[in-house]
């Protein structure tokens, strides 16, 4: 989907997702030390507003003025400050290295996919953590929710392929079960980590 096609769907008064962090980006960042973050593709904000509450520095970036707009009254109403950027995540560069970069339900062909991720890990400063999060591929064939589209959708193996050769240490690659209306689906959750810089002897 283009951004006018997700301006479109953000014109609808009501939010398309809960105005609370992702299961899994709340499971695996609770309790982290913050520092700064970049939120990649970040819709509605949810997840950029809460990593400001836990006292990120945060970047969010999405191509969507309907979806940014959205976020901007989020951050009001939670009090909170995020740095909005409206572009494309593709072609986006981040001026800074960050100690954090999310990438949440960011569904793309696998070309473009590993353009974002590549960007996204050279963006990590020493000791940072790369958090990726997406719907399985095996959720074409059971589960609920997701993109129906082959050619968008991937496995933790996938990211951890994409990214062999980005010198980050896998800390999980796990497909996990997130139960929805009646029926578990299925979720990537991969998180990479760039080793912290040795201290000279």
């Amino acid at each position: 989907m283009d951004a006018a096609a997700w301006d479109a769907l953000y014109a609808d008064p009501d939010r398309l997702w809960p105005d609370t962090p992702g299961r899994w980006v709340h499971e695996v960042l609770a309790h982290r030390p913050p520092g700064r973050a970049l939120d990649l593709a970040c819709g509605e904000g949810r997840n950029a507003v809460w990593l400001a509450e836990q006292g990120w520095e945060v970047t969010a970036v999405d191509y969507s003025a309907a979806a940014l707009e959205r976020a901007a009254a989020a951050e009001i109403r939670h009090a909170v400050h995020v740095h909005w950027v409206q572009a494309d995540v593709t072609t986006w560069t981040p001026p800074q290295p960050v100690d954090l970069v999310l990438i949440s339900y960011l569904h793309l062909p696998a070309q473009e996919r590993r353009g974002v991720l590549r960007t996204a890990a050279a963006a990590l400063a020493p000791g940072g953590t790369l958090l990726v999060i997406g719907h399985d591929a095996a959720d074409l064939t059971r589960g609920f929710g997701g993109p129906r589209d082959v050619s968008v959708v991937y496995t933790a193996q996938d990211v951890l392929d994409d990214l062999a050769d980005a010198g980050l240490e896998p800390v999980r690659g796990v497909e996990v079960p997130r139960p929805t209306h009646g029926t578990d689906a299925g979720d990537v959750v991969v998180e990479l980590r760039r080793a912290a810089e040795e201290v000279p002897a």
